[in-house]
């Protein structure tokens, strides 16, 4: 499974940026996990979604009616911002893309716990994290790291 991390809410740039992302997962046949709400994580679903590909969301709250439309499952978890574990846990590799504190706490978590970052645009906080400029470098880094 990849991981798409990034801000709730995001401009047209970052959303065009998360849908091509999405693309390029579901076109490789892998299924995409996110936080199954808005901004990077709809985009990036509704991406995928549209290539025909699955999408999962683990969502904070208690309620399937917080889920993004693109989503073929949504995981509630009543968890709050302690479900980016779970996001983190769940990924093969994560691709980050421009976002905020929560973001940066996934690639923490991610660089604690040995799983590779993609960053799009996001932090570049460590040498581990593997910095590219456009949506296809993100993916095609990511497929050649799940090889």
């Amino acid at each position: 499974m990849i991981g798409v991390i990034g801000s709730g809410t995001c401009d047209e740039k970052v959303k065009e940026l998360a849908y091509e992302v999405g693309r390029g997962i579901a076109r490789a046949e892998r299924t995409l996990i996110c936080g199954g709400l808005g901004g990077v994580m709809e985009s990036a679903c509704q991406g995928a979604h549209e290539s025909g590909g699955t999408t999962i969301g683990i969502l904070p709250g208690t309620s399937p009616d917080q889920a993004n439309p693109f989503l073929t499952h949504a995981i509630v978890t009543g968890l709050g911002i302690a479900r980016n574990v779970i996001i983190v846990r769940s990924s093969q590799v994560l691709i980050a893309i421009h976002g905020g504190p929560g973001t940066l706490s996934e690639i923490a978590y991610a660089l604690q716990l040995g799983v590779p970052v993609v960053s799009l645009k996001s932090f570049d906080v460590s040498s581990e994290l593997i910095q590219v400029q456009t949506s296809a470098e993100a993916v095609d880094a990511t497929v050649t790291l799940l090889r």
